[in-house]
């Protein structure tokens, strides 16, 4: 069953210009899944400990799922994982598109890249054949240009090209790894990992589109009723209409969105970089990924200071909004939409990059940097500045070559700005603020790969005032009652932890949290767990088993970092998340408390079967899980 159902695994080594085709049993599929979990797996096993995120021997992983290319929204997702030279320890990124759809027709689940190429490569992938290819020709290009080339080169214009951009071959430690020019695998620095193995793209095709499916029954009922859904669900529909934007008048409302880099949670200037405003005047489409009938991807055209945004490029998203926009005191959505456009075409996590400007200005407001060493005047709201910082980023030049390695890597070069950091394990806080929704101040803490926004739900979710639908889903999962606003108990931890499990098991099915998750997503848990049997045949697979799953990745990833020496000594949110926010809202003023916050991680541990004064997972959890090999 495992070769048709579950899939085939790619082991490449680029030093030794080989590779090896596996076919795991389906018992492995069933304990891991497919993404995060299979990759950090082969990252245990195969990565020696104390290997550098930009060392050869690195293992880097791209990993897709047994429910990957079904006819249905929200399956088309990779993970992409590697130690980080980002985030202390492991490093994790999810994104969507076609091409993960493309690998499973192409005939793989899954890939694992050791070594590095003495010459820049690519590695093209047909119909379960595989090449390593020659790519110093496409070495310096962008993005864009790097699959309009392969599609050339290759004389098929559907073949589906991940690539990375001048940001990865340059080891930015903020460089993302782009398919279609405008979906990214950002955070942890995954581009920067393939930059430094000579990897310029992986190129697929597959020409019988289509997966095997135990039950197509069943997927095509889940598939036909989910798209009938969408106008019924707020939230979605709302996704459909304004993209993740959507979100930003809300966030701003509740004084969530962050602004002046986390000084304050409302922006004056929020109505201009709104979802609804970009629907209003640049919107050019509503595009999608593989099978999806969500389409909460944007296309946008503006022009800032004479540079075009061409639709390509997609659209800016809630967090590049913000950190662009609100982040950086910015009110000008072209600018906002430029700046999006850049970092795509150069392979550059937005959220790290527009975070880091933002630190960089307020280091400038404060006087820690100059204009002597920026190079010129760099205050919040300067639309001009930001972009100026953003192309020196990407070019590496003047203090650009600083700002590449992330804020936290910039300060401690620079030797000061530590005061204006909003990072945890050196990854930049996300557009969604634990002074707003208290559990994730414990989950930005304790995730292994730094701050994280799409890593458990949301507080209010399950506080007062929350759907009817939120909480006959959350029954699912144990939880009968609303919580009260601003809770921070054992319950709201409980949650927390809970919630947390089952998005570490979407990012192991690979499956997108718009479409699939605990509350407000298009299709609720037992819609999961029924298209997991579908897909495999489990017949008796089950809520537990799927929980199970989550917890097992995160136990791996807490297991990998605990390895390196990372334990609850990195679990620290940022000393700016216990200073009261300034501005206007319900959030100014609002504070964390540090009691608080270190009483919370307790429970969390001790919920997690963790030891407490570690924070690392015990032996007996490990053994629980089917981890005993990993210790």
């Amino acid at each position: 069953m495992a070769n048709e159902v579950t899939g085939r695994i790619l082991h490449v080594d680029l030093t030794a210009g080989t590779t090896q085709i596996e076919t795991p049993p389906e018992s492995f599929f069933r304990t891991y899944l497919g993404g995060s979990a299979m990759g950090v797996y082969y990252i245990l096993r195969d990565t020696p400990k104390g290997v550098g995120g930009l060392d050869p021997a690195n293992l880097l992983t791209f990993m897709c799922s047994p429910l990957t290319g079904a006819p249905i929204a929200g399956q088309s997702r990779v993970t992409i994982s590697a130690r980080s030279p980002l985030v202390d320890g492991i490093g994790d990124s999810q994104g969507g598109g076609f091409w993960p759809a493309e690998l499973k027709f192409a005939g793989f689940t899954g890939i694992t890249i050791r070594g590095r190429a003495a010459e820049p490569v690519y590695l093209w992938i047909q119909d379960g054949e595989v090449e390593i290819r020659p790519a110093s020709h496409l070495w310096g290009k962008s993005t864009s240009e790097t699959t309009d080339a392969l599609k050339e080169e290759l004389a098929d214009p559907k073949v589906e090209v991940m690539a990375i951009g001048p940001s990865g071959e340059r080891l930015s430690s903020l460089a993302s790894v782009m398919s279609m020019a405008n979906r990214a695998n950002g955070r942890t620095g995954m581009g920067a990992v393939m930059g430094s193995k000579n990897l310029k793209a992986v190129v697929v095709r597959g020409h019988t589109r289509k997966v095997p499916i135990v039950d197509a029954a069943v997927v095509g009922r889940l598939a036909k009723w989910g798209s009938k859904e969408i106008p019924n669900n707020g939230d979605v529909a709302g996704l459909q209409q304004h993209g993740t934007q959507s979100v930003l008048e809300s966030q701003h409302a509740a004084g969530g969105l962050p602004t002046f880099n986390y000084n304050a949670g409302q922006f004056a200037g929020y109505e201009a970089i709104s979802g609804e405003t970009m629907t209003a005047t640049i919107l050019t489409a509503r595009e999608t990924c593989y099978s999806c009938a969500v389409r909460c991807k944007r296309a946008v055209e503006a022009e800032f200071e004479g540079r075009h945004v061409d639709p390509r490029h997609g659209g800016p998203e809630y967090e590049t909004a913000s950190v662009f926009g609100s982040y950086c005191g910015v009110d000008d959505l072209a600018a906002v939409a430029l700046a999006n456009q850049v970092c795509n075409e150069a392979g550059l996590d937005t959220i790290g990059a527009g975070a880091t400007i933002a630190w960089a200005m307020e280091c400038f407001e404060s006087g820690a940097l100059t204009e002597a060493e920026i190079g010129f005047p760099a205050p919040f709201g300067n639309a001009s500045a930001m972009i100026r910082l953003l192309d020196m980023i990407v070019s590496r030049q003047g203090i650009g070559d600083v700002l590449a390695h992330g804020s936290r890597k910039a300060a401690d070069l620079l030797g000061k700005g530590h005061d204006h950091l909003i990072t945890v394990k050196g990854a930049e806080a996300p557009a969604h603020m634990p002074q707003a929704k208290r559990s994730l101040g414990v989950i930005y803490a304790v995730n292994p790969f730094g701050a994280d926004h799409q890593s458990s739900e949301h507080d209010p979710m399950i506080e007062e005032g929350a759907a009817d639908l939120y909480m006959e889903r959350m029954a699912l999962l144990g939880f009968s009652e609303r919580l009260p606003y601003d809770s921070f108990g054992p319950d709201k931890v409980r949650y927390a932890i809970v919630t947390q499990r089952f998005y570490s098991f979407l990012d192991s099915a690979d499956l997108c949290q718009f479409v699939w998750g605990p509350t407000w997503s298009l299709l609720g848990p037992q819609e999961a767990v029924d298209f997991v049997k579908g897909v495999t045949g489990w017949e008796d697979f089950d809520l537990d088993e799927l929980q199970e799953i989550g917890e097992r990745r995160i136990n791996m990833l807490r297991a990998f970092n605990a390895r390196e020496g990372i334990d609850r000594s990195a679990d620290r949110l940022p000393a700016k998340f216990f200073l009261p926010l300034q501005g206007t809202g319900p959030t100014k003023g609002v504070a964390l408390d540090p009691v608080a916050i270190e009483g919370a991680l307790d429970e969390y541990y001790r919920l997690a079967g963790w030891d407490v004064a570690s924070g690392n997972p015990t032996p007996e959890t490990l053994e629980r899980l089917g981890l005993a090999w990993v210790s």
